[in-house]
């Protein structure tokens, strides 16, 4: 595997024109992708299931265990979009080198190494000032140590905070390439309105298989596309009181299948089995997903909350259950794309 260190990176960055013509400004961003950011309204009702789709859901059910029954009816019967109103969470550390700041249908983590903090995602551009700077404080962390930020996709409620952090703090940002692309290039769709987002400089590109490297911390990214072109998944380790473990984050998961074309959701369980392979070499047994409505994050916080000695982290699954989560994911998609079938 190679690696790629935030210094590299900044060299990488001065020495090509493409990345001067991408930093020269910061660009803005049509509201097709803001708008697309929140997953996009829900359709009217759909037909009723055929008895094969049924006999497919009551399948993932039974695989999937008592653990994973919500995320079975989240995604394969009762989807819905992230959206503005969704509770704020307080903000938390969940291991002992990572915090969670956001809210309930989207959450941004921020990781402390020995050379200063990495985030993966930065929230909504509108929510720097009512949630990110606030979380910074409340848990005692300071935004100028904010050395890297990983957007795990090209959607506005991912990278929107992160041209002010580029501007106020130096913060480098990180994106597929595809996605830089598509943020940089948003598709044109008529009768789209509301304010543009701006888009941060190119920094630099997240790429399958090269590790990103800040101080002691390693991440490793796996492209998973299909929600966009240039999702990531993220694995990296993580400590509980001191316990080493291995926690990973799916980017790119859909909230709501009926924005992604036929192709697209095809792609998409290409990328989840992908993604079970990696995380199942990895031993994977930590679970974590910028969008939680699937496995409500708010009551894993109060767990922490109340947490007693010896006492379970809610965000340790196990690697039998990380790999079920997964599993969940891949049948609900294989359901909506019988759904198109039938």
């Amino acid at each position: 595997m190679t690696t790629l260190s935030l210094a590299s990176a900044i060299g990488a960055r001065s020495a090509g024109s493409r990345w001067k013509a991408a930093s020269a400004a910061v660009l803005l961003i049509s509201p097709v992708l803001a708008a697309g950011a929140r997953q996009q309204a829900q359709p009217p009702s759909p037909k009723p299931d055929s008895p094969e789709v049924t006999a497919m859901i009551e399948q993932a059910r039974q695989a999937a265990g008592p653990k994973w029954a919500y995320a079975v009816h989240f995604w394969c019967e009762e989807p819905r979009p992230n959206r503005p109103d969704d509770p704020v969470i307080v903000p938390t550390k969940i291991f002992d080198n990572v915090y969670a700041i956001g809210n309930s249908g989207t959450t941004a983590y921020v990781i402390r190494t020995s050379a200063g903090l990495l985030m993966i995602d930065a929230l909504s551009a509108d929510q720097v000032d009512s949630q990110l700077l606030p979380a910074f404080e409340k848990l005692g962390l300071d935004p100028a140590e904010l050395r890297i930020v990983l957007v795990a996709h090209g959607h506005a409620d991912h990278f929107g905070g992160s041209a002010y952090l580029q501007e106020h703090f130096g913060t480098k940002v990180f994106v597929s390439a595809a996605d830089w692309s598509l943020m940089e290039r948003p598709p044109t769709v008529r009768g789209s309105g509301g304010p543009s987002v701006r888009i941060p400089r190119h920094d630099g590109d997240i790429t399958d298989g090269q590790a990103i490297v800040l101080g002691d911390l390693s991440v490793a990214p796996v492209a998973v596309p299909g929600h966009t072109p240039g999702s990531m998944g993220f694995i990296f380790p993580v400590r509980d009181r001191g316990t080493a473990h291995v926690a990973a984050l799916f980017g790119g998961a859909w909230l709501t299948p009926q924005i992604l074309s036929d192709e697209a959701l095809k792609t998409f369980l290409t990328s989840v089995q992908r993604f079970e392979t990696a995380t199942m070499q990895a031993k994977v047994d930590g679970l974590l997903q910028n969008h939680m409505l699937m496995d409500p994050i708010q009551p894993k916080l109060d767990m922490l909350a109340a947490r007693r000695e010896g006492s379970p982290n809610p965000f340790v699954v196990g690697q039998a259950d990380y790999q079920r989560f997964l599993g969940v994911m891949e049948a609900c998609t294989r359901v909506n794309i019988k759904r198109r079938q039938s």
